[in-house]
């Protein structure tokens, strides 16, 4: 299975809900990947607990060589995956990194049209069970070349006026994606996120999602400083606070999508 989670907006929670979700994957016994193609490397770091070294092969690594099988041919075997994958400190649990040189090398992929490559890769890649794909806050080459490669999508939602709006505006972008590159993608539903139960406008907001039939699903995340210590630990709830509130919430959203 493989699911994006995607919002043009940023600073709605995709790394962390990305990584957690995957770490519980990976706790469940899945062998599981997180591919990480936003160009700030939140996910590589927060599951490899470093910078990664200039030496690594990461995922641009994989689209240079995309580049390289067309101007010189030649066949190769194998996703082109692989070896840019690197193992986190935790088990079952691995990441193909980011790096900053996907931003520069964006148009030279857009003007070779690229964009069905990484889901061929992904097509020929084995031995896992679930792969989560983190994307960046921009409907780029990359994210679209995730969501085409995705069997689901996941949308974060923040809870906040400009979201709302935003939000509207994505639906209309994956049904545009849907119908042109990936009639099999599933808008698996919008993950409420930093929802305060308490306060008016975000119990007020989610209402009106629900009652204008968008998908919102039944489990929300809570705000808490847990998930900023657990960036700095580069430890998933699951790791760092495994009976918090807020880790429970996240086995409680990981149960609900997979039991869809």
């Amino acid at each position: 299975m493989r699911r994006v989670i995607f919002n043009q907006k940023g600073g709605v929670g995709k790394s962390t809900i990305t990584c957690n979700l995957a770490a519980i994957s990976a706790m469940e016994g899945k062998r599981t990947l997180v591919i990480d193609l936003d160009v700030q490397g939140n996910s590589s770091q927060y599951l490899l607990g470093k910078k990664v070294a200039e030496s690594d092969k990461t995922i641009v690594h994989f689209f240079k060589e995309t580049l390289s099988v067309s101007l010189f041919g030649g066949n190769k075997s194998g996703s082109g995956l692989e070896n840019a994958i690197h193992a986190t400190p935790f088990p079952n649990l691995f990441v193909l990194p980011s790096h900053p040189e996907l931003e520069p090398l964006q148009g030279r992929l857009e003007s070779r049209y690229k964009i069905f490559k990484l889901k061929e890769a992904l097509d020929k890649l084995e031995n896992f069970d679930e792969i989560y794909i983190d994307t960046p806050p921009i409907l780029n080459f990359y994210s679209q070349s995730a969501l085409i490669a995705a069997h689901k999508c996941l949308i974060p939602f923040d809870c906040d006026t400009f979201a709302r709006e935003a939000l509207y505006l994505l639906m209309q972008t994956l049904t545009e994606v849907k119908a042109d590159h990936n009639p099999g993608l599933e808008i698996e539903g919008i993950v409420v996120n930093q929802f305060q139960k308490q306060a008016n406008l975000p119990r007020q907001l989610v209402n009106e999602l629900i009652a204008e039939g968008l998908p919102v699903l039944a489990s929300m995340l809570s705000s808490s400083v847990k998930v900023r210590e657990s960036h700095f630990e580069s430890k998933p709830l699951i790791h760092y606070v495994p009976t918090h509130k807020l880790t429970d919430e996240f086995r409680a959203l990981h149960a609900e999508i997979h039991s869809r």
